[in-house]
């Protein structure tokens, strides 16, 4: 079939049905260790590592290829202190004000409130921009296409880098989010999608103890 772009042969080396089994395994048991976590050391993370996990996530399929996403690395103490506060203060408005009742006992065995300390000792906070669509040379908009699910994949695997690398993470979605954009002066076409503090965990971490659904309870095989 001719192809009206350029195209390269694709590089793939197909391994044997018990090394794929194997890997498979692996790589579960691996993620299945995953947990977000709430407490965090202030230790510091090399950069490089930060380097690679994004790198990892620009690798995510998008829609027309035209990866819609920013990530925005946090490392100023300043910037990170703003973004607590402001955080908190629209938690606890949601806390407070717009979370139904069942919302907040579905929240109750994880143990959240409207505190985040986190945002602030984490050292890499990582804020994840949607671009709703983009600005070529000459600042002209250009479509973007499926980039909800260009940038939740993405974030998915971002996610998975960062257990990968030896660190941990948390999913904070504040509602609603604008002030990042504000505080990081962030462009009109980006969008917050998801906040991802990034570090080591506490010594004395803990987690919520709850399980994870079975695979018959999350697959349907026809």
């Amino acid at each position: 079939m001719s192809q009206p772009f350029p195209h390269k042969k694709l590089e793939f080396s197909q391994i044997d049905t018990s090394q794929s089994i194997e890997l498979s395994s692996n790589f579960y048991q691996l993620m299945n260790k995953r947990r977000s976590v709430r407490f965090f050391s202030d230790e510091e993370v090399p950069l490089e590592i930060i380097h690679n996990i994004i790198k990892t996530a620009g690798t995510a399929p998008s829609g027309a290829h035209k990866q819609p996403w920013t990530f925005a690395v946090i490392h100023n103490k300043e910037l990170k202190k703003r973004i607590r506060e402001a955080a908190e203060e629209e938690e606890k408005i949601s806390y407070t004000e717009r979370m139904t009742e069942e919302w907040l006992q579905d929240l109750a065995p994880l143990g959240t409130d409207w505190e985040k300390p986190f945002l602030e000792i984490a050292p890499y906070p990582i804020v994840v921009f949607k671009q709703r669509y983009g600005i070529d040379e000459e600042g002209n908009q250009r479509k973007h296409y499926y980039v909800n699910e260009s940038v939740g994949i993405a974030v998915g695997m971002l996610i998975a880098a960062i257990h990968n690398a030896g660190l941990v993470t948390l999913t904070h979605t504040p509602s609603p989010m604008n002030f990042l954009k504000k505080i990081l002066n962030r462009p009109d076409n980006e969008v917050p999608f998801v906040l991802l503090p990034v570090g080591y965990p506490a010594t004395d971490a803990t987690v919520p103890d709850i399980q994870r659904k079975s695979i018959s309870d999350i697959m349907v095989q026809f």
